[in-house]
């Protein structure tokens, strides 16, 4: 008959084991993460910024008080 293994070495191993793929999936999640930042990062996060620019305009006009109706400081008469 074959020699049994240890339980606590069988749990040392099965830990080491599954700290190690840990380690190396969050190795890899962060230099993903990096890899999209620095991307985004240079595509200036998506805004446009030269002639013939379309939508990422900020628009004053949305965002006028203008139901007030003469109220200041949000005291009506």
């Amino acid at each position: 008959m074959g020699q049994l293994e240890d339980p606590r070495q069988a749990a040392q191993k099965t830990a080491e084991d599954t700290f190690g793929g840990f380690m190396n999936w969050s190795k890899w999640t962060v230099y993903g993460s990096l890899a999209f930042f620095l991307a985004v990062a240079s595509c200036n996060f998506g805004v446009e910024t030269r002639e013939g620019k379309t939508g990422s305009q900020y628009d004053g006009s949305v965002y006028a008080p203008s139901n007030l109706n003469g109220c200041k400081n949000f005291k009506c008469p």
